[in-house]
């Protein structure tokens, strides 16, 4: 036996090591960027202290959505149909608002079959994380382009696209989606800052990811692999996280200008800035970014936009306080002098 001590297993917040995040082993492409996302996704729901049973892994059909089996092993989690993630989602927490929603979908997932379901949950507010791992092609069936795919852009095969795309993100901002971000799954530090925030925020929390596809979508042609997009980058500001149960007086602050966003359970975005004309609760200044990027054939990454005073879905159903899964048919069923007193509202 060995004499060399052990070494000691680093704990968080609520004493779990990390290890309690994690899942199985992946059998994604070697050097895909989703690979990436899911390391990001154990390292901030680890570093937010988020118990991992408090968890709900939600997904749908493609490369993205088998990716919730490679994290959080101990959380629940739900593969749906094709596009239907966000309307699975919607019911269930509905039932159960006390967890924290953890969407996984990608491009052909989000863009086409589901944009539909996707608009709707992003109009209602709905309490959740809802991260798209967009690659450009459809993964999973040898790489056809996606809605999503940049105009200009060529893949390892076949004709260059001249489709205009759908941007998830100008989408998200018009339909009134309260946090908006993009990041690269090759940008470790700001995505998880992003990430830690988003499940932070009381409401639809959007992440568009580029998360490059090495097998079809990696060449130099291509407008969403890992060398177009770390050479055409515009990085708004520098994005950190402080989580509630931290004392802001430890926190180093900034020797330049900085913007700091407070979420509702007391954590805090600070925004260290490097573009002063963007303004994160700012729409129009949002998709005034989005549109200079795409014009000039780059990608725009950080927060693009942020309202912390919209009502999530479950204050505007008015929902009790406790979940509805926990209550018992006592508290569900009005007694004969309750159910006397609504009827009586209508007769007259």
């Amino acid at each position: 036996m060995s004499d060399k001590p052990k070494r000691a297993v680093k704990l968080n917040v609520i004493n779990e090591p990390k290890d309690s995040y994690t899942g199985g082993k992946s059998s994604l492409c070697p050097g895909c960027g989703h690979d990436q996302i899911s390391s990001v996704i154990i390292n901030a729901a680890w570093e937010n202290g988020v118990k991992p049973h408090r968890i709900a892994k939600m997904s749908g059909i493609g490369c993205s959505s088998k990716t919730p089996a490679y994290y959080l092993a101990q959380s629940h989690g739900f593969n749906t149909v094709h596009g239907r993630m966000p309307s699975v989602t919607t019911g269930a927490h509905v039932v159960n608002k006390d967890l924290l929603y953890l969407g996984v979908s990608g491009d052909g997932d989000s863009a086409s079959i589901g944009i539909g379901q996707l608009i709707h949950a992003i109009r209602r507010n709905l309490n959740m994380v809802y991260i798209v791992e967009n690659n450009g092609v459809y993964g999973l069936t040898k790489g056809q382009y996606s809605a999503t795919a940049d105009k200009g852009s060529k893949k390892k095969k076949g004709p260059t696209n001249q489709t205009q795309p759908i941007d998830l993100c100008a989408m998200a901002i018009n339909l009134g989606c309260s946090f908006v971000a993009r990041s690269f799954s090759g940008a470790k530090k700001q995505l998880t800052s992003i990430l830690k925030a988003a499940m932070s925020h009381k409401g639809f929390a959007f992440i568009d990811i580029i998360s490059p596809c090495v097998t079809f979508n990696n060449n130099d042609e291509s407008m969403k692999s890992y060398g177009y997009v770390k050479e055409h980058d515009i990085e708004l500001h520098t994005l950190g996280y402080i989580p509630h149960f931290e004392a802001m007086e430890e926190v180093n602050v900034p020797a330049g200008a900085y913007k700091d966003i407070t979420l509702h359970d007391g954590s805090v975005i600070r925004l260290e800035t490097i573009s002063e004309d963007h303004d994160p609760g700012d729409a129009m200044a949002a998709l005034g970014a989005l549109h200079h990027a795409e014009t000039n054939a780059k990608h725009v990454t950080g927060l693009l936009y942020f309202d912390g005073s919209r009502p999530a879905l479950h204050e505007d159903l008015k929902l009790v306080e406790r979940p509805l899964i926990e209550l018992q048919e006592k508290d569900l069923r009005p007694s004969k002098e309750a159910l006397d007193k609504i009827n009586n509202q209508f007769r007259g």
